[in-house]
């Protein structure tokens, strides 16, 4: 492989990879060190999350550009009120002091995750965070699926992409990592500027059809607002718009994709991972569709239906 990293992300045989979506956003609070060492704790060694930079320059791991009222807590332990904040309107030291460490059960969004630990202390990680706990000895196998956000209202500004993606270029190298790095986004624009200033780090291109938009558990997020081509069109292959993009890794929502599509993008030289597959039937069909990798906000689930299908994901004894 051209990219020694994708080796980390790909099927081989009696092995389907595990993907921790957030961490582990069906049982931990998401985008959390806290969620991310429970994660790598059950042998899931690839961690996907989320990247929007402050207003100081600081990536910071979190999904939203908007602080959102169902997820932070202030200072004083409360839901955040009013008008939720921008992130790029906020400087680290602002972000530094809230609290991430639970969902408000009454909001739409908290009621998607009743099973998600509620901790108190847990904060807003910034990437340097994270990178630095993967590079310790015993984490050397942890691969990083790091999204960047796109930000709507930044659609356009070429300096801005710049800005954004070579902060956080420059945090991954910093810590030796971009040899354990994809970068991942539904933003096709800022892929190909990804792939300008970090060439050494492959690219993974995020897709969705309009009309499963409405069965994501994504209440209170933000859209993904994608920059690509119109997938809706007549005679459009997914894999092959995403080959020829550049792209290594085709991450498709798992309602858009099947066992053919699969075959294309392989039959490519394209990784498909699916994103994000929390339910047993769901789980099992992409297993059957032969994807590489199953993104899941419930990791353990995945890892319990690969040992029930007699598969392994690539950590602990062989099945």
């Amino acid at each position: 492989m051209r990219y020694p990293q994708l080796a980390a992300f790909s099927r081989q045989e009696g092995i389907i990879r595990v993907v921790g979506h957030r961490g582990a956003r069906g049982v931990m609070p998401e985008n959390t060190m806290e969620g991310f060492d429970f994660t790598l704790s059950c042998g899931v060694r690839l961690l996907e999350f989320d990247v929007v930079v402050t207003r100081d320059t600081v990536p910071v791991i979190t999904h939203n550009h908007r602080l959102t009222r169902s997820i932070v807590r202030d200072a004083a332990g409360q839901w955040l009120r009013g008008d939720e904040p921008k992130v790029a309107d906020l400087d680290w030291a602002d972000l530094a002091q809230l609290d991430v460490g639970g969902l408000d059960g009454s909001s739409d969004y908290g009621q998607h995750f009743p099973d998600q630990a509620f901790l108190y202390g847990a904060h807003i990680p910034r990437l340097r965070d994270l990178c630095a706990r993967v590079a310790q000895p015993g984490y050397q196998d942890v691969h990083l699926m790091l999204e960047i956000k796109s930000d709507p209202a930044e659609l356009k500004d070429a300096a801005a992409r710049v800005r954004v993606v070579d902060a956080v270029v420059q945090e991954v190298r910093a810590f030796d990592l971009a040899e354990r790095t994809l970068m991942h986004s539904f933003d096709w624009s800022l892929l190909a500027e990804c792939a300008r200033l970090a060439p050494e780090i492959p690219t993974s291109f995020l897709t969705q059809l309009p009309q499963n938009v409405a069965d994501a558990v994504d209440a209170d997020e933000d859209s993904a607002m994608p920059d690509c081509p119109d997938l809706t069109a007549p005679g459009i292959s997914p894999p092959d718009l995403v080959a020829k993009a550049g792209g290594a890794l085709w991450c498709p929502h798992y309602l858009d994709v099947t066992a053919a599509d699969v075959r294309r993008a392989q039959a490519l030289g394209l990784l498909v991972a699916v994103w994000t597959v929390n339910e047993v039937a769901d789980i099992d069909r992409m297993i059957a569709q032969g994807v590489d990798a199953i993104i899941s906000d419930y990791p353990g689930r995945v890892q319990r239906r690969l040992l029930a299908h007699g598969v392994g994901w690539g950590a602990g004894p062989a099945v």
